[in-house]
């Protein structure tokens, strides 16, 4: 696989302005699997809605996760379901798994310009995560599904659709994401693209399209360590 840096050359990211982050397994770590309660309870409301036992909800589940970028739009298009209790019954999950992180909120906050997150998820699941890892009051917006229409990245119409509401420049904006394809589209409006992979890629992957491969060649940079990356932008 081609190499991609994992250690930012502070001079490319002297323009930026605009920090853009991803929320989940982005600003907390993949091996916290956070992200997994979530599965379970998607799966579960998959199974509930259409009497199908939980392997089969599991295997709709991930088809309309990768068909349509969330497994949300592919129940709204295909079963007219409520989104908001979707994402309520989705998002009941306990937050306790995530600890305070105040080296990541020192990081985020002494980079200099804006910060949003924007996320497939909910304002709320935003908020509670971003609570709990103790960096909440660092960001100017969150950026979410319902803002969007319930149309997910990697949608165009949803990045254009973030950008006009924030005004961002993205000439002097940075992207962090840990699904590959949702930085194409940022890195097509010049933004400087941040993978974040997990610390070993062959266990932690569920999906193996979720992967990086030698065709992402839209991704600046690729690491495992957010803090730490973070770190090196900084003046300290």
């Amino acid at each position: 696989m081609t190499e991609i840096s994992n250690i930012p050359d502070k001079s490319d990211f002297a323009h930026v302005t605009e920090w853009v982050f991803d929320l989940d397994n982005t600003l907390y770590p993949h091996h916290v699997d956070l992200f997994s309660q979530i599965d379970v309870n998607m799966t579960g409301y998959v199974a509930a809605l259409l009497g199908l036992s939980r392997e089969e909800a599991r295997t709709l589940q991930k088809r309309y996760y990768q068909d349509h970028g969330t497994t949300l739009k592919g129940l709204m298009l295909h079963h007219g379901i409520d989104p908001l209790d979707f994402l309520e019954k989705a998002h009941a999950i306990d937050y306790g798994v995530l600890a305070p992180d105040p080296a990541l909120g020192e990081a985020i906050k002494a980079l200099p310009g804006r910060k949003f997150i924007f996320t497939n998820g909910s304002v709320k699941h935003a908020e509670m995560t971003a609570r709990a890892l103790g960096i909440l009051d660092h960001f100017d917006d969150i950026f979410d599904i319902v803002a969007a229409e319930y149309v997910p990245k990697p949608a165009d119409a949803t990045y254009d659709k973030f950008m006009a509401l924030n005004r961002v420049d993205t000439a002097r904006a940075a992207m962090f994401e840990d699904l590959p394809r949702n930085l194409l589209v940022p890195k097509a409006l010049g933004m400087k693209t941040v993978l974040l992979m997990p610390r070993d890629e062959s266990h932690e992957f569920t999906d193996a399209w979720e992967k990086r491969t030698d065709a992402d060649v839209h991704i600046d940079y690729a690491t495992s360590d957010l803090t730490g990356f973070l770190c090196r932008l900084i003046d300290r």
